[in-house]
């Protein structure tokens, strides 16, 4: 998927002041920050499974590589692909096991649960549509940006839960909850372009925003979307209202992130705080 801007825009765009590192966690879910030589190629690219690493400039001129680990990795070593110049090579970090707790949410009705034929369907769809956002890669030679939490409010389910609804298994949460109060404004988390809008059956009203370099933000169960696709945001932009559209038991909004195709943890995006 291409989103094509003018050099105006892009120029708006990416002109964003750069942000420290996020915090490093090597953990399936986690974020690892491998520095790269000096005397690197300006080529220099890496892969994780075939996928592309985001390769960060410093505020010193140095670059680093940022890669996401997928929230599915088992512990023990991951190889990337590092193509430096002419040379390629295999380098590999290792992954610390990490025991993320349980949540068992009831949901009144089972549609939610144990979908029907047609929702099915209907998802497969939209599941494919999401898909490739994560997937697209737009390069861009930039620092890390800087993010900010897109809604205030307490974290209501942090990333990773092993979730259980109305008694059966489903996938991991591969995002952070946030509570906060029907028809609260959502601010875009960090510079970027709308990628994608949809109303959606789990996920409910959601706006997808493409940081660039393979880092996106997804932003579920909104109230009112107010944005378009295609529309260049900075962070602090209004892209919609907090609701409790989708898979929701009440009003919060559903925070997720993906780095090269892998849902991280948001909360390693942003200056540590108490709860």
């Amino acid at each position: 998927m291409l989103l094509r801007l003018t050099a105006a825009t892009a120029a708006l765009l990416f002109c964003v002041q750069a942000a420290a590192l996020p915090r490093e966690s090597r953990v399936p879910g986690g974020i690892a920050l491998l520095p790269l030589p000096a005397d690197s190629a300006d080529s220099i690219s890496a892969t994780l499974d075939g996928k592309p690493v985001f390769v960060t400039r410093n505020t010193d001129g140095s670059r680093t590589l940022v890669v996401g680990i997928p929230l599915t990795a088992t512990p023990g070593p991951l190889a990337l692909l590092l193509r430096n110049g002419n040379a390629t090579q295999e380098i590999r970090l290792d992954v610390v096991a990490k025991d993320y707790p349980e949540q068992r949410i009831t949901l009144p009705t089972q549609q939610h649960v144990t979908p029907s034929d047609e929702n099915l369907a209907r998802y497969a769809r939209e599941a494919k549509e999401q898909t490739a956002v994560y997937k697209a890669f737009r390069e861009q030679s930039m620092s890390w940006p800087a993010f900010i939490q897109p809604v205030a409010g307490p974290y209501s389910s942090p990333f990773g839960l092993k979730r259980f609804f109305n008694g059966e298994p489903r996938a991991p949460h591969a995002g952070l909850d946030i509570a906060a109060p029907e028809g609260r404004p959502v601010q875009s988390p960090a510079a970027g372009v709308v990628a994608q809008t949809g109303d959606y059956f789990f996920n409910g009203r959601t706006v997808m925003i493409d940081h660039g370099n393979g880092l996106v933000s997804m932003l579920c169960h909104l109230s009112e979307i107010a944005v378009k696709k295609g529309q260049v945001l900075k962070p602090g932009d209004i892209i919609g209202k907090v609701g409790k559209t989708g898979r929701a038991t009440g009003p919060h909004l559903h925070w997720t992130v993906s780095l090269n195709d892998a849902r991280i943890d948001p909360l390693l995006l942003l200056p540590a705080r108490a709860e």
